[in-house]
């Protein structure tokens, strides 16, 4: 299920669940990504590398796992932000509630997942 214009713009699914997994959780890894998005961990991995090759995303390790962000020296990632809040503010709220549903930060018990 495609679920904004960021698949036809980037070329591929893994794009758009790097992307749109980004924004909403403000860093993001493979395998969230990819089980969220259900694509393929591998895809994911190569787009999130191509994303890190042209400077708009940077990585940490934490343990095993390497950690994206966006590059806050890059003028183009600021672009892509804001290009991708477009994206992400017209998904309906049911869209964001089917791919975003998990908790990956601790919450007061009644607050929202989503944002609107």
């Amino acid at each position: 299920m495609q679920f904004s214009v960021l698949a036809d713009l980037f070329g591929s699914r893994a794009s758009e669940a790097v992307l749109l997994h980004l924004h909403h959780y403000g860093e993001t890894y493979g395998r969230a990504a990819s089980k969220d998005f259900a694509v393929s961990l591998d895809s994911v991995q190569r787009q999130l590398d191509r994303f890190e090759r042209t400077g708009v995303m940077v990585c940490r390790r934490q343990g095993r796992t390497l950690v994206y962000t966006w590059n806050p020296k890059s003028r183009l990632a600021k672009r892509m932000q804001d290009l991708v809040a477009v994206a992400y503010d017209g998904l309906s709220l049911k869209a964001k509630e089917s791919v975003f549903s998990e908790r990956r930060q601790p919450r007061s018990k009644d607050k929202p997942v989503i944002r609107d």
